[in-house]
Formats: C-alpha cells, sequence, structure tokens
C-alpha cells in the first residue's frame, strides 16, 4: 500500500501541477516470482528474491520529457543494482527482455558506445538498497516515447558502466518488469 501511494503522489508531482493536461501514465506494482506467462515481474537470480516488490510509474512530463519511478522493497540490504527499460517484455530467458531502449538507437548493437550508452539517451535507474532492502530512485529524460515502446525495467548485477566499449552494461540480469510505456 505504502509503494502504491508512492507511485500515486510521484505521478501527480511529475506531470508539473494539478491544472496541467492529463499525462500518459504508465503503472506496475508486482511481486518478484519464478516466470510463468501471466508473471508480471519475474526473478532469475535469488540476488532479487521472490516475494520481493517492485513498482514502476512512467509519466510523460509537461515539457516534453519522460520521467521513471522505480521503488524496491525486500531485496538483499546494502546492495547495489543496475536498472534499465529495456524493448521487450519480460520472457522465460533473461535476454526476452532484449536492449535497452534507446530514444536514438545505435546501429551497433549491443550498445555500448558511450554516444548512445547514456543516461540522457536511455532510462537508467540504479539504486543503492538501504538496510532493509528497500531502494527507489528516478530518472527523467527530455524525450518520450513514440510509437517504439519500450516494455519492460531490467535489474542487472551492478550499477551501470561508462567507459567506452562497455557503457550501458551492468553484469547479469537478476530480474524483470513488465511495464506498458
Amino acid at each position: 500500500m505504502k509503494m502504491l501511494a508512492v507511485a500515486a503522489a510521484a505521478a501527480l508531482v511529475f506531470t508539473g501541477t494539478a491544472h496541467a493536461e492529463p499525462a500518459k501514465v504508465a503503472h506496475t506494482s508486482a511481486k518478484f516470482e519464478s516466470y510463468s506467462a501471466t508473471a508480471k515481474a519475474v526473478t532469475y537470480d535469488a540476488k532479487v528474491p521472490a516475494g520481493a516488490k517492485v513498482t514502476v510509474v512512467g509519466v510523460l512530463t509537461v515539457r516534453g520529457g519522460t520521467t521513471v519511478l522505480l521503488v524496491l522493497k525486500g531485496l538483499q540490504p546494502h546492495r547495489a543494482y543496475g536498472a534499465h527499460v529495456h524493448v521487450k517484455k519480460c520472457g522465460a530467458a533473461p535476454a526476452d527482455s532484449g536492449p535497452h531502449f534507446q530514444n536514438v538507437v545505435d546501429p551497433v548493437q549491443p550498445s555500448v558506445d558511450p554516444a548512445y550508452a547514456n543516461p540522457r539517451n536511455e532510462i537508467w535507474l540504479d539504486v543503492h538498497t538501504d538496510g532493509n532492502g528497500f531502494a527507489h530512485t528516478q530518472s527523467t529524460v527530455d524525450w518520450q516515447f513514440t510509437e517504439r515502446h519500450a516494455q519492460s525495467v531490467v535489474l542487472h548485477n551492478e550499477h551501470t558502466h561508462t567507459k567506452p566499449g562497455e557503457a550501458g552494461t551492468a553484469g547479469p540480469r537478476l530480474a524483470c518488469v513488465n511495464v506498458d510505456f
């Protein structure tokens, strides 16, 4: 319930004011579980325990951008995780969610060129959990999803790297949550 309140409040804050035009809101709240065709949030590794909770809210801003909020509860305490918006839905295998969503798509995939794999062209949501396994973060970019909609947020094993040749990488995919951006 607390996570839903945070998500609802975030949606109002991120759209600017209560008098602004209605914004498209993407929202998913779920518990991580083993893969099934109906699972909203999938864990592939014990570093994201089954039963841990996730909320993702994506809102179009009044200035023409997008803000994504990620809230996690029940993960391992005092641990860094990388997280990014991905192009496909979660699947039985970690790689099923495809590459990171990029506003300007790198013609070379997988993308590790900092000109494309960066937090202005992708949505990066790296977090560090507190002593109770709770974490939250947000990312705002100056673009919106168009006909190419992203479909998930993937949690990775470590914070996102930025050096050439490894930009955008964050280790193995630990979990995935479906979001209709």
